[in-house]
C-alpha cells in the first residue's frame, strides 16, 4: 500500500524559498480546525487544541488505512493568527493573539470517518473543544517565505512582508497570518526551526 506524503505531491505549498517572500495559488483543501486566543505557551485552551487535532488525524488515518486501503502521512500542524491590531505580531504581543490551529485532511477520507475518529478520539481525551470541526478552507493567492529560527524572531520578518513586500507590488491583506510548522519544537532547537510564514494577499483596487 503506497502511503501519501502531501508534504511532497503539494510540494509548492511546502517548499518556498528562505528569506524570500514569493506568491503561490493555494487550492481549497479541507481542515479539522479548532479555534481559541491568547499566550499559545500557557493558554490551556491551545494545549487541549493540539491534543485533539493530533487524537483525531492519527485517528482518521488508520480509519482510512483499514477501512479504504488509503494510507498517508499525517500533514503538519497549522495556524491560523490574527488580532485587533496586526503589530501586535511583530511586537509579540501573545495575550493578544487569536488562532484558529488545524491539521489538513485528505478529500477521501468521509464524514463517517471523521464522526468515528471523533467518538473514538473522545473516549481517550473526553469531551472536545466546541470549536473542533471538519471544514474546507480557501485562500488563493498568497505570499509565503520559510522561516528558519525561533518563533519569537518571526517579528522583523513579518514587520518587512508588511511594511515593503506588500506595499512594493501593490498588495493587501486578504485573511489572516498562516503558520505552517515544519518541525516538531519538542525535538528540536529553536534556532533549526522550520516554519512556512504564509499570507493570503489581494491586489488592491
Amino acid at each position: 500500500m503506497a502511503k501519501i506524503d502531501f508534504r511532497k505531491s503539494l510540494r509548492p505549498l511546502y517548499s518556498p524559498p528562505v528569506g524570500e517572500f514569493v506568491p503561490v495559488e493555494v487550492p481549497q483543501m479541507r481542515f479539522v480546525k479548532a479555534d481559541g486566543e491568547g499566550d499559545p505557551n500557557s493558554a490551556p485552551a491551545y494545549r487541549s487544541a493540539i491534543e485533539w487535532l493530533y487524537g483525531l488525524s492519527y485517528a482518521m488515518k488508520f480509519s482510512a488505512k483499514a477501512g479504504l486501503g488509503r494510507d498517508y502521512v499525517v500533514p503538519p500542524l497549522e495556524g491560523l493568527w490574527w488580532a485587533d491590531d496586526p503589530k501586535s505580531f511583530i511586537r509579540r504581543e501573545k495575550d493578544r493573539w487569536r488562532w484558529t490551529m488545524m491539521i489538513m485532511v485528505p478529500d477521501f477520507v468521509t464524514r463517517d470517518i471523521f464522526e468515528s475518529a471523533l467518538a473514538k478520539t473522545g473516549g481517550k481525551l473526553g469531551e472536545p473543544p466546541r470549536s473542533l470541526r471538519l471544514e474546507p478552507y480557501d485562500e488563493g493567492l498568497s505570499l509565503q517565505t520559510l522561516h528558519l529560527g525561533s518563533y519569537d524572531e518571526e517579528g522583523p520578518v513579518l514587520a518587512r512582508l508588511h511594511g515593503e513586500v506588500m506595499p512594493s507590488k501593490g498588495l493587501a491583506f486578504n485573511g489572516p497570518h498562516h503558520e505552517i510548522y515544519l518541525s516538531d519544537p519538542r525535538r528540536t532547537e529553536p534556532a533549526k526551526l522550520k516554519t512556512i510564514l504564509r499570507q493570503p494577499v489581494k491586489f488592491m483596487t
